[in-house]
């Protein structure tokens, strides 16, 4: 919330004392308040990393009350309780006061607290009654992390400190800042940052870079030190801070095509295209030197799974031509990056441990290898040792077997896992990770994300901000307890009936068990995504109503093909379970005879090598909803059955495929030349329809004016029922 503008200004809103007396005031508690100095102690919190519960705008960030200004800049909170604002020491320290000095909104009643993991807190002093001004607050005990966490506020508005200090003493050990390096030797390997050995602990980043302030706090208390990104340019720097801001590194990507797996865009000649290796050397070099120098960088990771996105370029002996072209390419990016910045390594990440022998072979300046791998994650340690190679290697994505791993399921779509198995999969990786010691230096699994899609719900650690197994699974690994969380609803036995014959517009089930480890009371969404039937990734909320006992009937879409249903379980607290099946919607069964099927039928044209085509009138009626017939793309156009006789007919069903028809006629006719209209349509919108009509006649036509879409006319079944 914003505060009013007349706020803004530095005297704040006590009218009547102007700064000089409320600074003189400052001063003078100052001097009343403070103890003899223990000549020990030192100040340990300036300039540290500082998080705030909430921050009421752009200009009063947690930072600012740890930049040593104590009438400059401030942090201020929003207008509630409670709230905090802690500092990362960077190590253990044993603790012998704070100082807090409070601009006019100060706290009335707060606490003093240590961690040493900035997730469980210790009490080291309660302050009741405080009048602000500055507050000089004599604590014992030790932790890396220190907050003030307010519990009553003075007035209406929220906390305001110039300056949170924290006095200690140290073992004289220096926290984790400085160079990073790859030490040690063969099989023996370690990161290190400022001396200090340094595990990577990460996740792959999902959310806007504005949305960092919000999230980064969550990836802290996760036990997260270290993120990744895919790309690095002018827009990072944000990110960059939130990181710094909350004592994460990064991992700082640059994007090179072809990028992994179909659709990743750009087919780059490595041989021959100089114009484009100059300027991604160029761009890389200019932002290199831009956060070469920030706390947050922790290494360069040039490229992204493109070893292997080539083989959607090229193949056969080219193939292996441009995969050596760009491993050497790689190798030329590491060099100029060594050369502006020597303290940070260089890294290239790819998909498959195949990818290894061109990196080995064409890229010796790289500081160590990185690799995506998901259910495949616990043979790469067989993959390096068979390989003999010669430098350590971290994993840059990782986590639940994937869409490409697993098999597929009654109605031929990938079996997705469910929450449990994902939430193993997670733990297994990391268990994976660390039982290659001395080689592997850690991980950064996939995915903090917050999508709330298709992808976003396979593998998003917080989809639409929720947090799942996963999420409790992966920092369970990174912390080693996940003691005393409240933890998402756990969904077993999900099961969708009928799961390959619903009824397109009826109606099916869905039942599941559900229980909540903390028993809190649950509440239920169901959704649908159409993926696998018209590539739309997006979950929409179903139509559906409770029956009991876990069981939900959901009406299916229009639209035939696999479905997902997913049964999403919240538990109130920030949580929740979901779990997916596949549903195959069918055009709804039609009682008699399809008098159409195998019938000669013509058409005004046809569509004979697009995409899956030819598409032939015939296959408008030969009963397999996997084949079509489409025409050309223009208007009006037709296709007709002939029956063979005079024939009473009373329904017609017609299965669209996308390309449907917004405004057609039903026509039939004794003689195949004189046409009767029987039924008429302006408001098509694709799908099924289903249509009532009364006639007796041998040819039956469907004359077709208006396309619903900029292709042409497309049918998947025309269907004539008697």
């Amino acid at each position: 919330m914003s505060r009013p503008p007349s706020y803004r200004g530095s005297t704040g809103r006590r009218a009547g004392v102007p700064l000089l007396t409320l600074g003189a005031l400052l001063a003078s508690s100052l001097a009343l308040a403070a103890p003899p100095a223990q000549a020990a102690e030192t100040l340990l919190s300036q300039g540290r990393p500082a998080t705030a519960s909430s921050q009421e705008g752009d200009a009063y960030a947690a930072s600012a009350a740890v930049d040593g200004n104590l009438t400059g800049t401030r942090w201020a909170s929003r207008w509630s309780d409670p709230q905090w604002l802690q500092v990362d020491l960077g190590q253990r320290a044993d603790l012998s006061r704070t100082v807090l000095t409070w601009e006019a909104a100060y706290g009335k009643s707060y606490q003093i607290q240590a961690s040493d993991n900035g997730t469980d807190w210790r009490t080291l002093k309660t302050v009741t009654g405080s009048d602000g001004g500055t507050d000089e607050v004599a604590v014992s005990g030790s932790g890396r992390y220190v907050r003030m966490l307010g519990t009553e506020r003075s007035g209406g508005y929220g906390y305001s400190l110039w300056e949170f200090q924290v006095y200690g003493t140290t073992d004289g050990t220096p926290p984790a800042t400085g160079a990073v390096e790859v030490t040690g030797s063969q099989g023996n390997w370690q990161l290190a940052v400022g001396g200090q050995p340094y595990t990577v602990k990460g996740l792959t980043w999902g959310p806007a870079i504005a949305d960092a302030p919000k999230y980064m706090p969550d990836v802290k208390s996760m036990g997260v030190n270290t993120i990744r990104t895919w790309g690095t340019d002018g827009g990072t720097k944000p990110l960059l801070d939130s990181a710094a801001a909350n004592g994460i590194r990064v991992i700082n990507g640059f994007w090179l095509q072809p990028g992994g797996g179909p659709g990743s865009g750009g087919c780059v000649n490595y041989v021959t295209d100089t114009t484009y290796k100059n300027n991604m050397l160029t761009e890389f070099s200019k932002w290199v030197e831009a956060y070469k120098t920030h706390p947050a960088t922790l290494m360069w990771n040039v490229g992204n799974e493109s070893v292997l996105g080539l083989q959607n370029c090229y193949s056969g002996t080219e193939l292996e031509t441009q995969r050596n072209a760009y491993t050497g390419f790689v190798n030329d990016v590491a060099k100029k990056i060594h050369s502006i910045d020597p303290d940070h390594p260089v890294t290239s990440t790819d998909a498959w441990t195949g990818a290894w022998p061109y990196y080995k072979r064409n890229a010796p300046d790289l500081d160590l290898y990185s690799m995506n791998s998901y259910g495949d994650i616990c043979n790469v340690q067989e993959a390096w040792e068979a390989g003999g190679y010669t430098k350590p290697y971290i994993i840059t994505e990782g986590g639940p077997a994937g869409e490409w791993e697993v098999p597929d399921d009654a109605n031929g779509v990938p079996d997705e896992p469910t929450d449990v198995q994902k939430a193993e999969g997670y733990t297994k990786a990391w268990n994976c990770v660390t039982g290659h010691r001395g080689v592997a230096l850690g991980a950064t699994l996939f995915h903090y994300g917050v999508e709330h899609d298709f992808g976003g719900v396979w593998f998003n650690l917080v989809p639409d901000g929720l947090r799942r197994l996963s999420y409790y699974a992966v920092k369970r690994a990174y912390t080693g307890s996940s003691a005393g969380d409240n933890t998402p609803p756990v969904i077993t036995n999900m099961a969708v009936t009928p799961a390959s014959s619903a009824a397109a517009g009826g109606e099916f089930t869905v039942r599941a068990d559900v229980r909540d480890p903390d028993g809190d009371p649950v509440t239920y969404k169901v959704f649908l995504s159409g993926n696998y039937a018209s590539g739309d990734k997006r979950l929409v909320e179903a139509e559906w109503r409770p029956a009991g006992d876990g069981t939900f009937v959901v009406t299916a879409p229009e639209k035939l093909g696999v479905w997902k249903v997913y049964v999403q379980a919240e538990d109130g607290h920030g949580n929740a379970g979901i779990e997916t099946e596949s549903v195959k919607v069918v055009a709804p069964p039609v009682s008699g005879t399809n008098v159409a099927l195998n019938k000669p039928t013509t058409a005004s044209s046809f569509q004979p090598s697009y995409g899956d085509c030819p598409c032939e009138p015939a296959k408008a009626t030969d009963g397999r909803a996997d084949t079509r017939w489409a025409s050309d793309w223009s208007d009006p156009q037709w296709i007709k059955v002939d029956l063979g006789a005079a024939t009473p007919i009373r329904k017609l069903q017609l299965v669209w495929d996308p390309a449907y028809a917004k405004s057609y006629e039903v026509q039939v006719s004794d003689d195949g030349t004189t046409w009767r209209t029987i039924h008429t349509t302006t408001t098509g919108n694709g799908d099924i329809d289903t249509i009532d009509v009364a006639a007796t006649a041998r040819h039956v036509r469907l004359h077709l004016t208006a396309r619903g879409t900029g292709w042409g006319y497309s049918l998947h079944e025309f269907g004539i029922y008697s």
